[in-house]
């Protein structure tokens, strides 16, 4: 099995009519602001849609092409892929693409020209390799057990992949740890294969800022764009229980987000938010190249003593950038108008297109 061709990939797009590009994404995740924004910069939009969900394209009617599919991991297929060529697509990847397509689809079989960095994909779906740029970037991140006879402290257990957050649970010992796999496992969340591949790592307590960035190439500048926290079920049910009853109902908390909510960060905290995006894009180019081009995200915990710490990040759009589709607080600050991620993705593809760059900005 061979990697896509980089060649290829860019005499496909140099057989694009550059004043007919298409933007185009699978229909789910952070969609909507993806194809409002490419429309709001001008482009046609294409959404490649399992058939049954197509409605809210539809409905919301940022969508100007739809390529309806039996079921999502079709997107792959040559048919599906000769029809987004045959549109000029430039391909925006985010979280369902992702889990839906497939890194090996992506990484060996996907020839459609895609806007950021395809390879950096994979290192933010396997745990070690997302550690290993963390730590590159000299960012702090949670204390990481190799063995759960090793548990000393409350630990957050986690599994691979986009489960966002399912499966997810805090442990105090190998003993509660064992039972909690049992649980999960009982409930189908997650399956004995997955046990083996448990990433175990210090649970930090503090306030959740999900940080979005967005890295440009064209300005060769990391642009703060928004924040956000999330909402997951069902510990944010379970905290509005006193803890006498959260006791007596025995009830296994659960991490699975449900949706986001925007936030703004204290001022003061701004200049290590700044740095940890930039030292992300630094590490990145070097271990990955061309690195964290375009959007990406840090999932962060604030401590009491104001420290910053990383648990996850995203080398993509991230869902909480459906929190800013009319722009964020920081958005708004940097680009005076009304910037989605999607928005922003879109003007860098313009750019790109009018000062003939854009094979800088397509993998």
């Amino acid at each position: 099995m061979s990697k896509v061709n980089r060649d290829e990939i860019l005499s496909i797009l140099d057989g694009y009519s550059r004043e007919d590009i298409t933007v185009a994404t699978l229909g789910s995740h952070t969609s909507l602001h993806i194809l409002n924004g490419a429309k709001q910069e001008g482009f046609r939009t294409a959404v490649v849609c399992e058939k049954g969900r197509e409605v809210p394209y539809q409905r919301f009617r940022v969508a100007d092409e739809f390529i309806i599919v039996d079921k999502f991991s079709d997107i792959v297929n040559e048919d599906v892929q000769d029809r987004l060529r045959s549109m000029n697509s430039i391909i925006v990847p985010h979280g369902s693409f992702v889990a839906y397509a497939g890194l090996d689809h992506i990484e060996n079989d996907f020839y459609v020209p895609m806007f950021g960095n395809r390879d950096i994909l994979r290192w933010e779906s396997e745990r070690d390799l997302e550690r290993k740029l963390m730590k590159e970037a000299g960012i702090r991140i949670p204390l990481k057990y190799t063995d759960p006879a090793e548990i000393d402290r409350p630990v957050m257990v986690k599994f691979p992949g986009a489960r966002g957050g399912r499966g997810y649970f805090v442990a105090s010992s190998t003993e509660e740890f064992n039972d909690k796999i049992d649980s999960m496992i009982e409930r189908g969340w997650i399956t004995e294969d997955d046990v083996d591949d448990a990433h175990i790592e210090e649970y930090v307590s503090g306030t959740n800022f999900c940080i979005h960035y967005f890295y440009s190439i064209m300005n060769d500048e990391v642009e703060l764009m928004g924040m956000d926290s999330r909402f997951e079920s069902n510990t944010d049910g379970l905290v509005r229980i006193p803890a006498r009853d959260q006791l007596e109902i025995k009830l296994d908390p659960s991490y699975v987000i449900t949706g986001n909510h925007p936030v703004a960060m204290r001022e003061s905290l701004l200049p290590q938010a700044f740095d940890m995006g930039d030292r992300m894009v630094e590490a990145a180019s070097k271990i990955v190249p061309p690195g964290m081009n375009g959007p990406f995200c840090l999932q962060t915990m604030c401590t009491d003593n104001l420290e910053i710490v990383t648990f996850e990040m995203s080398a993509r759009t991230d869902g909480g950038t459906n929190t800013f589709m009319h722009g964020s607080t920081y958005s708004y600050l940097l680009h005076g108008e009304g910037m989605s991620m999607g928005r922003r993705v879109a003007r860098e593809i313009k750019v790109a297109s009018e000062t003939d760059r854009l094979a800088e900005i397509i993998t």
